[in-house]
């Protein structure tokens, strides 16, 4: 099954679950994917997180049913899963611009998201940076942060606290260099929690007590360059989105490749002028 299938299954699920509690891993039970790497997968692709598209899909479900059949509020609320007619409101509100009771009369409003349907489109016409590489294990170590793939993209505000309270000049100083890296480590489980490292290399000789060290095996990685340069480290992290968005929605698809188990990795390093770039890595497998 290939990576649109797989994507479009997991939608038409989502639709046939909509009144329940549906969690990330029941959704990547329908695909090959582990609920991690569903998670991010769905994010890059979508642009938006899995929780937020079902949000989004069961408001939009209880606009339609409240306009077309009327009914009561609280039990539109009970039907789409939310605890209360208030909490509901409140979501409700906020998605559409009115209430589920202004919802009901004959020529208001609404704003619905229609399910998602994953297809081929023309792209490429902008060429993209990309090498395919294997790599032998090697580890790290760094400062860690537990995070969950369905939700918000909170990286970037752990990078400004770690930066803001010097514990990033700590690790550098600790390393003995400063190419950081960050490193997203899967967590066993369904739940689609990952650790997230900022962190560098160690060959093994340097001090890394009071910090996380992870071994990483051998493995074939995708690695996408960024095509903007910088010339600042305040302005790190900029590209990294829009790497991982290409390398998931536009290459994988086509690439003859499929993703492996592994770390997602964030690299952050510097040329023979002196400019900073920023890097992705991808492990990968040929299908």
């Amino acid at each position: 099954m290939d990576l649109l299938a797989q994507l479009n299954g997991a939608m038409d699920y989502i639709e046939e679950h909509i009144c329940d509690d549906i969690a990330l891993a029941d959704c990547s039970s329908v695909t090959m994917y582990s609920a991690y790497h569903f998670g991010r997968l769905f994010y890059y692709v979508a642009d938006m997180p899995l929780s937020e598209y079902i949000r989004r899909r069961k408001l939009s479900r209880a606009a339609m049913d409240l306009q077309c059949n009327g009914g009561k509020v609280i039990d539109a609320a009970v039907q789409y899963g939310y605890d209360s007619a208030d909490s509901f409101t409140r979501a409700f509100v906020k998605q559409h611009g009115i209430t589920p009771t202004a919802a009901r009369k004959s020529g208001a409003m609404l704003k619905v998201f229609p399910q998602l349907i994953f297809q081929i489109k023309i792209k490429g016409v902008q060429g993209m940076n990309c090498r395919i590489e294997k790599k032998e294990a090697f580890e790290v170590f760094g400062v860690a942060e537990m995070f969950n793939s369905s939700g918000p993209n909170m990286v970037p505000g752990f990078w400004d606290r770690k930066r803001g309270d010097g514990a990033l000049g700590k690790l550098t100083k600790q390393a003995g260099r400063s190419d950081l890296m960050g490193m997203c480590v899967p967590v066993d489980g369904k739940c689609g929690d990952f650790e997230y490292l900022i962190c560098l290399y160690t060959d093994g000789t340097r001090d890394t007590s009071g910090y996380k060290a992870v071994k990483v095996p051998a493995l074939t990685w995708a690695k996408f360059r960024s095509e903007d340069e910088f010339k600042s480290m305040d302005e790190y992290g900029k590209e990294i989105p829009k790497l991982f968005n290409t390398a998931y929605s536009e290459w994988l698809p086509s690439s003859g490749y499929a993703r492996a188990d592994g770390p997602d990795m964030e690299m952050y390093g510097v040329d023979g002028n002196g400019m900073i770039y920023e890097e992705v890595w991808i492990p990968v497998v040929k299908k």
